[in-house]
């Protein structure tokens, strides 16, 4: 099982909005895509200084998986068009390989 993580942030102005994108909009339609050995995904918040972090956890059966979801370059952040004008700033995803989960 692979993870891919990925940090992006927003201001706290905007971070309610953003929040609400990704529960309503973003992870359905990541869902609605039916990739093969997608497995869902979690959402991380923290408050940072005058912004607010956003960490994401997909999961997938494998790097596959990663790249049709991803596209070739796995690591380039996927971002929504409405959701691009309210991220500051962002990292490129990472993953790893998931060796316990209970």
């Amino acid at each position: 099982m692979i993870a891919r993580i990925w940090h992006g942030w927003t201001k706290r102005a905007d971070a309610k909005a953003y929040e609400e994108m990704l529960r309503t909009e973003i992870f359905p339609s990541i869902a609605a895509r039916n990739i093969k050995g997608y497995h869902g995904a979690e959402l991380f918040i923290r408050e940072d200084g005058d912004e607010v972090e956003f960490a994401t956890l997909l999961r997938f059966n494998s790097m596959d998986a990663v790249k049709e979801f991803a596209g070739r370059d796995e690591t380039k952040p996927v971002i929504y068009p409405k959701a691009e004008a309210l991220i500051t700033r962002m990292e490129q995803a990472r993953h790893y390989r998931i060796v316990i989960a209970r």
